[in-house]
């Protein structure tokens, strides 16, 4: 059901049954590296070149979510899924290994957001029975073609963020009551804002205004009140565009209490890690949320949570054009089954 100007509410509320998540050495040195399923020990993979990697990545935690849900992959009707790198190659390589039908997906590091509130759309509707979605990541393989490769060994100023090595998927499916499940509520639908910055290595900065723009859409459509959620988490905003985000929402009038507002990236790494302003890439939120973040719901930590993935959608061509860098953010509202009204 549409709600207000840019937000649907699934009234039949879409069940994330299963999760795959996977990682690379520095994410297995990070906070939350008991939230992964598979962790790899070099960036390589054992391939040939660090696309192929990032390849491997989205596999294989395809594999572990189909395992988790019981269920083979022809039962599944769809896969929603994207990457960064040109022409979302890794995906569609990896679409081409599972042989699900499939959609590819570009919203930059928003791409998680926008797969999950499309899959909750198409299943709430009858559409489909057991849809995949997903995002992923390889800080080498974006590093390369955003902006150095990391074997230059070029600086980085504070405001850069550090790329994942990461797949986060997760299988929705019809609800069925009696399960304790996260399902998904509504989803708000990102504009695209664009505030004139150009700074590659400010990422947050530039992404800020987007995540402020549909937090307020969110609450302005659902005519909720933000304490309605124990969290609200941006995808990859980093410290820079975290704090940028919490002063828009101030500013707003939207008042979020202590501790309820955070930052993907910024719950991934430990604080010796040199991430500069914290994490980022397309498997920022979906490694996060599909793991560290469903987990803490399934404990009891959180009942209901929002999640907004921010998106730089900047091309190495704009920024050689020097273009200004438009950005987006998709929101999903997610509550454990049996946690309606």
């Amino acid at each position: 059901m549409l709600k207000g100007q840019q937000s649907w509410v699934f009234d039949n509320r879409p069940m994330i049954t299963a999760t795959g998540v996977t990682g690379g050495p520095f994410e297995a040195n990070g906070n939350l590296s008991n939230d992964f399923d598979l962790l790899y020990d070099d960036l390589w993979m054992g391939q040939e070149s660090y696309e192929k990697a990032h390849r491997i990545l989205l596999e294989e935690a395809i594999k572990v979510a189909l395992k988790k849900g019981e269920i083979q992959k022809e039962q599944v009707q769809f896969l929603f899924a994207g990457d960064l790198i040109n022409q979302i190659t890794p995906t569609s390589f990896a679409a081409r290994t599972m042989q699900i039908p499939y959609f590819g997906l570009f919203g930059a590091c928003s791409t998680s957001m926008e797969g999950l509130a499309l899959s909750s759309f198409v299943v709430n509707y009858q559409g489909a029975n057991y849809v995949l979605t997903g995002a992923s990541s390889h800080n080498s393989a974006v590093e390369k073609q955003f902006r150095y490769p990391t074997e230059y060994g070029g600086q980085k100023p504070p405001t850069a963020q550090w790329t994942i090595t990461g797949a986060g998927v997760a299988l929705v499916e019809q609800n069925k009551p009696g399960m304790n499940n996260p399902v998904t509520t509504s989803a708000t639908i990102g504009k695209v804002i664009d505030m004139g910055l150009s700074d590659p290595f400010n990422m947050g900065g530039a992404m800020a205004p987007a995540a402020a723009d549909t937090i307020i859409a969110h609450f302005r459509d659902l005519k909720l009140d933000p304490s309605y959620y124990d969290l609200i988490v941006t995808g990859d905003l980093g410290r820079i565009g975290h704090n940028t985000t919490a002063e828009l929402l101030t500013k707003s009038g939207l008042r979020l209490e202590q501790g309820q507002f955070q930052d993907c990236g910024l719950l991934m790494y430990k604080e010796d890690q040199p991430v500069m302003a914290g994490g980022s890439g397309a498997g920022c939120s979906a490694t996060v949320l599909y793991g560290h973040l469903l987990n803490e719901m399934k404990k009891g930590t959180y009942k209901r949570i929002l999640v907004v993935a921010t998106g730089a959608l900047l091309s190495p061509l704009s920024f050689q054009q020097k273009d200004s860098i438009p950005c987006i953010a998709h929101a999903v509202s997610i509550e454990m089954n049996g946690e309606k009204g």
